[in-house]
């Protein structure tokens, strides 16, 4: 009767998992030290400066980057960037017809983007894709030497009014003719960005990156310019080389084939039991009476088998129940011993964190069955690591068995 219920047991656990099941599959990174890349690109840059028209600003634009995608939607990124900033002006000269002089100064910046994969967000994700469109955005830092500001003085002015001749006190920025800014010193401006990267992946390890980045930050020709912020464009293509290759595990899908298979091998040992049960039943039927009748129950033990999520050690509900149930056998039978056994799934991880994970796995159903008052020295723990398809299923391997 125990054995049913073991098996019982299981088969609503089973039932239970299925139905809760997700359709949508998850991916993530199952090491820190998947999906990191570097990236160099090259371009040009152009200021929005009311000052100077664009076509006459554009100066060249190199960056290096080193990020992380989280998962196949999330990752950020560092950039510094730079070369040098100009603009052809006449400020701050324009109302008394200064002449226009190109202006140029050179700079380093920083940019920290948070990155968001536009198409694995919409679509879903798919290895081996070729074409990825990503977003990202975040607080940029520019550090330049330039000027503060301008030395101004009273000069007369001579104007012809109603032909006489007047004489006024202007005030003018010192140097007409030439230029006297104040306080050439090193800056740091602080701004922001946003922008839009293609990507055209040649392996799992290379991508073309195209690139188009807005910036707004203090503006870095500092009193060479009227506005108090400038806004900035970036255009740039480079190339991003990924470590290892892109690798993204499944996390939050249940294959429903193999849990089907494990139910149905379920419903065909309660069968089993049945049958035996209906046996025994009439053999006793058929037992002569005896003098003496002593009967002896024997505990069965069912399958004893506890499944782990992957990269987890945690044991869930079901597999409590599984736990709890088997605690009794085990209990009863105090002169037998048991082979706490941990596994992993071998397509999964490198071989040391799964030894590590497979005797972390063990320890936990030891622990449960010490708890429900079996004595430790009916069991013996051990973890036989990343183990390939015991069952037809790799993730079938990621299990703790009581043998």
């Amino acid at each position: 009767m125990k054995s049913k219920l073991v098996i019982l047991s299981l088969l609503l656990a089973g039932t239970a998992a299925s139905a809760s099941a997700q359709d949508k599959e998850k991916f993530y990174s199952e090491s820190w030290k998947d999906n990191i890349f570097i990236s160099v690109g090259a371009g040009v840059q152009g200021t929005t400066n009311p000052d100077s028209k664009f076509g006459k600003n554009l100066t060249p634009l190199i960056n290096v980057s080193v990020g992380k995608f989280i998962n196949p939607i999330w990752g950020f990124r560092g950039q510094v960037y730079g070369w040098k900033s100009k603009m052809t002006t006449d400020y701050p000269f324009a109302a008394i017809n200064g002449p226009e002089v190109k202006r140029e100064e050179n700079y380093v910046g920083v940019n920290l983007d948070g990155m968001m994969n536009l198409t694995n967000l919409f679509c879903g994700y798919k290895p081996g894709r070729v074409f990825e469109l990503n977003f990202f955005v975040g607080p940029s830092m520019n550090i330049v030497k330039n000027y503060g500001g301008w030395n101004a003085v009273y000069k007369e002015v001579k104007s012809e009014v109603g032909g006489k001749t007047v004489i006024n006190d202007v005030l003018q920025p010192e140097g007409v003719g030439g230029t006297n800014p104040k306080n050439h010193d090193f800056r740091c401006l602080v701004g922001a960005s946003l922008g839009l990267g293609a990507k055209f992946n040649v392996n799992e390890y290379l991508a073309i990156d195209l690139e188009a980045r807005g910036q707004v930050t203090p503006s870095i020709l500092g009193a060479y310019s009227s506005g108090k912020t400038d806004g900035y464009i970036h255009l740039t293509a480079g190339v991003t080389y990924t470590f290892g290759g892109k690798k993204f595990v499944s996390g939050g899908k249940v294959d429903q084939n193999a849990i089907n298979d494990e139910l149905n091998k379920y419903r065909d040992e309660l069968a089993q039991a049945q049958t035996d049960l209906a046996d025994a039943k009439n053999a006793l039927a058929n037992v002569k009476p005896v003098t003496k009748e002593v009967v002896k129950e024997i505990e069965v033990a069912g399958p004893r088998a506890i499944f782990f999520k992957i990269g987890s050690a945690k044991i869930d509900d079901y597999g409590m129940v599984n736990i709890q149930l088997a605690a009794k056998i085990l209990k009863a039978n105090p002169d037998k011993k048991y082979k706490v056994a941990g596994y992993c799934d071998e397509a999964t991880g490198s071989a040391k964190w799964n030894q590590k994970l497979s005797e972390e796995r063990a320890q936990a159903v030891y622990d449960a069955l010490v708890k429900e008052g079996v004595n430790k020295d009916q069991l013996e723990l051990i973890g036989f690591g990343g183990t390939a398809n015991m069952f037809g299923k790799n993730f079938l391997n990621r299990v703790v068995i009581l043998e």
